[in-house]
This record gives structure tokens, C-alpha cells and sequence, in this order.
């Protein structure tokens, strides 16, 4: 039978290492060697120089699989990283995977609760689309492993194991990180562990009320919303967890801070509420209604973009990004030029802006890239076509950003701000702030004053796919 093909479908910009995780994963879990140590992601193109909207991994080398191809992609209200299939064929929108990762670079030494918490609710909210996938958290991480876990960050992935998700890229001790085998065990571990010391948290607790009811404690309330990603999170699992031990009584949310309004049926917690059959208590549950489709190809997103061009420079140039942000991806540290990676500031003064003074935000942009050949930063706001003037407006908004790391980290390197853009018809630009375009028929269009790298980048993927100079 002739080999299938690899697709990964993803929200997130493509990592070299990860796709090197996810490789390994593959092929353990097929019992089958392979090669993929140095591996490059490519834009395809089409004879006429247009990108297919597709990008192709070389260097991964697999006795069952032919070809690796990458596609930009959107999800439901709470969706995993990466959907990999394993099939000749492009997926068809929504159809079931073979594995759905969620990928973090957050450990327990830098945030108990989005260490583990945070993503729980992606795997609840999966098993109803697809509960034959294989589900696994990867931690691609950027710093070290913290020598000693917190209990939050033990109960929490014991959890998972007992949801059935796999483990990848942290060192587990098989004494402890063991699946829970029964509801009480999972109610006496969670409520033997030390509770918050402000008195203002709310500490989740489990209480088994009756033979028919358990009650958890946890606040949901966050910014006049039901939105406390951490705790829809934990309560979530929690209650699948219980559910698939057996527990076929209510389970009651306590102190949850919410009113009616807070609670509407679209809402990703209200969605798996419905499906737990889990309650509030002294609020009603509206009956939810889970989307069609649990993924989609991602046809008008401004990270089409700013992905596209980052992909290019990182592959076609010997320069690279320090700071990534693409639209609806998950915020990367800032990378100083000793190569230490730290967390960007929301503040230039913390306690001015405390006092009321909304000129301290530090506005973050899309993606800045390190020209090593011309010695030159660049600064990139993402958009797409018709908003190109916010852009463009929006160029003048780092300064902040310049001070604090550009100027203090790369104080040698000239700093450029451009726009790159996603989607119209349009084939020539003219303001000469935007640097790139990626048209909705895949033209790539350099800007009249487009920065040095995008030239270099474009014309040397030109070359490799033999395509002779660009627009």
C-alpha cells in the first residue's frame, strides 16, 4: 500500500522543534524509525509564483510516510494546537484527527495554574467532537523544568492522565504522576492540598454532599464575564474526571461569582456544562448548542501573513524572529542577544498606569525579526488589507517597546517598522509603511520600501522553487 501523507492543521505559527516532538510521537506510537534532526519548512508554490496556502516539511524522513504538509486553520471556541492526520488526501473540513496536541512553553516555575489549568478545558471540549483522537499536551519548553512540581501542578495532570492524555516533552516521576482510579480519591487529593492565603481567592474545593451530589467551590467571574480561563480549566476537567470515573450524580459550581447575564449559551464553560450536565449554583444553565464544525481552513486571518513572511525569513535567510504575537497564537518570550529569554512588561510604569495613566500600556507588536546581514530590527504590525491604515497608525504605538528592549538589547541595530498585510485582490502597494502583502490568490507583493530581509527572503524563495525574481 503506497505510504500516506502527514497533515498538520494548526492555529499557531509551525515550530522546527515541536514538529521534531510531534515526529517522535508519531513515530513511537507507529513502532517506526526515522530521520529529522535538521528539518526545513517550505511555502509551496504554484507555477504562476503564487503560495498554495500550504507549506511542506523536508528533511523528515519516515518508511511509512511519503509527505509533510502544514496548513493554517481555525478552531471552535476551544480548540487544541495542532490536528494531525495521517491520510493520502487533504482533510475535509472537520473531520476526525489521528492525534490533537495542545503545546505550552509555560511550566509550574513561571504559573501554577496556566502550566496545566488553562488548556485543560481544550481536551473536555474535544472528547465530544472526536473521542477516539489521541490527545496530547506538549511542553515545548523554554525554561528549565521546575526541580520541585507544585501540588496544583501534580493534581492537575494526574487529572489528565485520568482524562487519557499523553504527556510530552516533561520528565514525569511514574510514582507519582499516575492516573486518579476512583471520585473520592480525586475529592481527597484535591481538598488535602493548602489553600490560597489571601482571603479574597476562592480556593477549589470538592464536597461530596450526598450519595447524589458534589459540590465545587471556584470562583468563574473575571473582567465582568465568565471568562477565568484558569478555573473553567480545572472545574472542567474536574467534573470529567468524576464523570468518567463513574459519578453519574450532580455536580454543583459554588462561588462562582456570576449573575444570569454572565452566562450565556455560547460561552466555551456553558458549552461543556451542558455536556457534563454540570450546574451553577443559583443560576441556570441556558442549553448550549456546540458549532458544527470543530476546525476550519483559516481563508482571511491576518496571521496568514505574518506567519507566511516569518516562515520565509527563518527558512530562506540566516536571520530570525526574538518576538512572535501572530494573531491568536500563544505570545513567545522576547529573546535578548545573549540568548536569554524573558517576559515582556504590560507596563512601562506599573503603578502610574495603577493610578490611572493608560499611557503606560507598552503596546506589543505581531512579530519582529532580527536582520543579521543588515544589522537591522524590524518591527512588524500585522493586518489584514482593509484595515491597512490602523496599521499603519498603529506603527507609532512602540515606542515603549523600542526603549525597554530594542535600544537596551540590540542598541547597535538600525530599527525599522513596517506593516505586513493578509487578503484583497490588490497586487501593487504604495504606502510605503507597509512592507508585504500576501494577497487572497497567494502574490506575494513587496512593499516600494520594503525592509531589506523581505527582499532577500522572497528572492531566495523564488530561487529554490526556480520561480526567477518576484513583484
Amino acid at each position: 500500500m503506497e505510504n500516506r501523507n502527514l497533515w498538520i492543521l494548526t492555529e499557531e505559527r509551525p515550530k522546527k522543534e515541536v514538529l521534531q516532538m510531534i515526529f517522535s510521537y508519531f513515530s513511537e506510537d507507529h513502532h517506526c524509525g526515522f530521520i529529522g534532526q535538521e528539518i526545513a519548512i517550505i511555502p509551496i508554490l504554484d507555477e504562476n509564483k503564487r503560495f498554495a496556502f500550504t507549506y511542506e516539511v523536508k528533511g523528515f524522513i519516515c518508511g511509512i510516510v511519503n509527505k509533510v504538509f502544514i496548513k493554517t486553520v481555525s478552531g471552535a471556541s476551544s480548540f487544541t494546537d495542532f490536528l494531525v492526520f495521517y491520510q493520502e488526501e487533504m482533510p475535509e473540513e472537520g473531520s476526525e484527527p489521528l492525534y490533537a496536541i495542545e503545546e505550552t512553553k509555560t511550566d509550574d516555575k513561571e504559573s501554577r495554574n496556566t502550566g496545566v489549568y488553562q488548556r485543560c478545558s481544550k481536551f473536555v471540549f474535544l472528547r465530544y467532537f472526536y473521542p477516539r483522537t489521541k490527545m496530547v499536551m506538549l511542553y515545548a519548553l523554554q525554561v528549565t523544568q521546575k526541580d520541585i512540581p507544585t501540588e496544583t501542578y501534580i493534581f492537575g495532570t494526574r487529572l489528565l492522565l485520568t482524562l487519557g492524555v499523553v504527556i510530552l516533552g516533561k520528565n514525569l516521576d511514574p510514582k507519582v504522576y499516575v492516573p486518579f482510579k476512583s471520585v473520592d480519591e480525586i475529592i481527597n487529593a484535591k481538598n488535602s492540598m493548602r489553600l490560597p492565603k489571601a482571603a479574597s481567592n476562592v480556593p477549589i474545593v470538592i464536597t461530596k454532599k450526598s450519595s447524589n451530589e458534589i459540590e465545587i467551590s471556584g470562583r468563574l467571574y473575571k473582567n465582568n464575564s465568565l471568562s477565568h480561563d484558569p478555573n473553567i480549566g480545572a472545574l472542567s476537567i474536574i467534573a470529567a474526571c468524576l464523570r468518567k470515573l463513574g459519578w453519574e450524580g450532580k455536580i454543583t459550581i459554588t462561588r462562582h461569582g456570576l449573575n444570569q447575564s454572565h452566562v450565556g449559551e455560547h460561552n466555551k464553560f456553558v458549552q461543556i456544562a451542558n455536556k457534563l450536565n454540570i450546574g451553577l449554583m443559583g443560576l441556570n444553565v441556558p442549553k448550549a448548542t456546540l458549532p458544527k464544525l470543530y476546525w476550519h481552513y483559516d481563508v482571511s486571518g491576518e496571521k496568514l501573513g505574518t506567519i507566511f513572511i516569518h516562515i520565509v525569513v527563518e527558512n530562506f535567510t540566516e536571520s530570525f524572529a526574538i518576538f512572535e504575537n501572530h494573531a491568536g497564537c500563544e505570545k513567545s518570550y522576547f529573546r535578548t542577544s545573549s540568548g536569554n529569554l524573558i517576559p515582556l512588561a504590560k507596563y512601562y510604569d506599573k503603578e502610574a498606569y495603577k493610578a490611572g495613566d493608560k499611557s503606560q500600556i507598552i503596546f506589543i507588536p505581531d512579530l519582529v525579526l532580527l536582520d543579521i546581514k543588515d544589522v537591522e530590527v524590524i518591527t512588524i504590525e500585522g493586518k489584514k488589507y482593509q484595515n491597512w491604515r490602523k496599521g499603519v497608525r498603529e506603527l507609532e504605538n512602540y515606542g515603549a517597546f523600542d526603549e525597554l528592549y530594542l535600544k537596551r538589547y540590540y542598541p547597535e541595530y538600525k530599527i525599522i517598522r513596517t506593516v505586513v498585510l493578509y487578503g484583497s485582490a490588490v497586487d501593487k502597494l504604495y504606502e510605503v509603511k507597509i512592507g508585504f502583502l500576501l494577497n487572497e490568490r497567494g502574490e506575494m507583493v513587496l512593499g516600494i520600501r520594503a525592509p531589506k530581509l523581505f527582499i532577500r527572503a522572497i528572492r531566495n524563495l523564488l530561487d529554490f522553487w526556480g520561480k526567477g525574481s518576484g513583484k
